[in-house]
């Protein structure tokens, strides 16, 4: 496939990746903002911090490592031995599963019963539930490396949107239930998303669709553990490359959810300021997730696809590397504005936005300092999606074992830093702690890829530098909006709000018509991709 098909098709999945994100997060946020009126916080705490992290802990330990092995390279390779090795996922998730169930029962804190009901299965039924979503794993893998977007969109929005169906319908008509609610509507998902995945592909494999595509797989019994005769049973370039980054996987899992470990594992916050944590920090990661996420692992792909891992800037396709350099370049810049306009406008809108959403309960005590320390985390997060996609996709099994002790440093690092922080600033800490940690992986990735193009012509990192009065407008409109809130915004009624959202309107109007008039040529990536 040619790298310009590449970049059409990838931007193509990003974008709608870009859209399913938005519908998952604007559920899950009128999803939250309801539970709020029928549920306590500290249910919700419980589930959204010390159950969804059980689940996502045996998922991503799981299956990480094989996914980024196994959608490395060419889609054109001996995928029974891929598919092999991608149903060892199963195994290793049931392991994860049970070991992390039994310290998750018996090592941990267990909740009041009176408050938060039901806890043990809810346990089993999350850690089930991973097991059940790794069984779709050789499907998935096998759409991602193919570019199936619109699978990705169906099974992904068929299972958020019957997971939300059933929890609503189950917290009105019988709120006593407690965990049961979650736990039922966690397996419903799982089992729709895995569905979802098999139906499509009893349909397609076989299909006039397929064998015009060349389908590299004919029937749905080759996407079962097959033996290969007279050769191995796996691609041992690919699992060797799986067990590097399952080292780093381990380690990358520490940073994401660090805050989440140190809250369940050293009790710094309790259930219920843990549920306003998590009630904030979903809020603040909206576009973080809906559109960050989906740019980082699609343009993973396309990295990946048109440039040989392992290989120097100079032994590659010259046309490929300028290319990359090129999207690499106008990737940066606009995930670099939009998590500057986050950082700017979050910044004076923070109180407002928690009243709207949740009332005193959230924007009385931390929650606005919360927020307006994850619109600065926003940024971090923005540079480092895009200069981690690239890093990841390029290295080769040596650079990514040397990376791995550098995470092993960062993650205990990080660590002390969140407890010491917590314990100064109360949950302000845990952000304050990211920052600082995504900070060091992004000076390590930019280092790489200085590295990388030293040689050549291209210097895609000028794309983290914006204009100089686009930086101004920013500015102007941090101090403008800032003094707004001061005036308009401390308990004076909706009018006065009304004028402090309509002064946050006309200095967002300046900074995008700005953004237009100064970076045309990442306005015309845009529309044109």
């Amino acid at each position: 496939m040619a790298a310009q098909d590449v970049l059409s098709q990838t931007t193509r999945l990003a974008s709608s990746s870009a859209l399913l994100q938005v519908l998952f997060r604007l559920v899950t946020f009128g999803l939250n903002a309801f539970t709020l009126r029928y549920l306590s916080r500290e249910l919700i705490g419980v589930v959204n911090v010390r159950l969804t992290l059980l689940y996502s802990t045996v998922v991503f330990l799981a299956r990480e490592a094989f996914r980024r092995a196994c959608l490395s390279g060419s889609t054109k390779r001996n995928w029974t031995k891929t598919i092999n090795l991608l149903w060892l996922t199963v195994p290793l998730g049931v392991f994860w599963s049970i070991f992390l169930g039994l310290v998750w029962l018996h090592l941990l804190e267990v909740p009041d019963p009176s408050v938060v009901p039901h806890y043990q299965a809810g346990v089993v039924a999350f850690g089930l539930s991973a097991i059940i979503e790794l069984l779709g794993e050789p499907f998935w893998v096998l759409a991602q490396a193919h570019l199936f977007v619109r699978l990705k969109v169906i099974a992904e929005s068929l299972s958020v949107v019957s997971k939300c169906i059933l929890t609503v319908i189950l917290v009105v008509l019988y709120p006593q239930w407690g965990l049961y609610i979650f736990s039922l509507s966690q397996l419903l998902y799982v089992s729709v998303l895995v569905m979802s995945y098999v139906i499509y592909f009893v349909m397609f494999l076989g299909s006039p669709e397929a064998t015009k595509k060349s389908f590299p797989v004919a029937r749905m019994k080759a996407l079962l553990p097959n033996l290969v005769e007279d050769e191995t049973f796996v691609n041992w370039k690919e699992a060797r490359l799986t067990w590097s980054f399952f080292k780093q996987s381990f380690l990358k899992q520490i940073l994401t959810e660090g805050e989440r470990y140190v809250m369940t594992f050293l009790n710094v916050l309790n259930f219920g300021d843990q549920g306003v944590y998590d009630i904030v920090n979903n809020l603040g990661s909206l576009v973080a997730r809906f559109i960050f996420l989906p740019i980082e692992e699609s343009f993973y792909v396309f990295f990946a696809k048109v440039l040989e891992r392992g290989k120097n800037v100079k032994d590659q396709k010259q046309d490929d590397v300028a290319m990359a350099a090129n999207v690499l370049e106008l990737l940066l810049k606009l995930v670099l504005l939009i998590g500057l306009t986050i950082t700017v406008f979050g910044y004076a809108y923070s109180q407002l936005a928690l009243d709207i959403y949740g009332g005193s309960m959230l924007s009385s005590g931390t929650g606005p300092d919360l927020l307006r320390c994850y619109s600065l985390y926003v940024l971090f997060l923005a540079i480092n999606g895009v200069t981690e996609c690239f890093t990841f996709a390029l290295m080769c099994k040596e650079e990514v074992d040397r990376y791995n002790f550098v995470m092993l440093a960062l993650s205990f690092t990080f660590l002390c830093i969140s407890y010491f922080l917590t314990h100064w600033y109360g949950s302000v800490g845990f952000i304050l702690a990211n920052c600082f940690n995504m900070g060091i992986r992004i000076a390590h990735s930019i280092h790489y890829i200085y590295d990388y193009f030293k040689d050549s012509t291209y210097r895609p990192l000028t794309g983290l530098l914006p204009s100089p009065f686009l930086v101004l407008v920013y500015i102007t409109s941090g101090v403008i909006t800032g003094f707004s809130e001061v005036f308009f915004c401390r308990d004076k009624g909706w009018m006065a709000r009304l004028i402090h959202i309509s002064v946050g309107a006309l200095c967002f109007a300046a900074t995008i018509i700005t953004m237009f008039c100064t970076e045309t040529k990442l306005i015309h990536f845009v529309r044109s991709q």
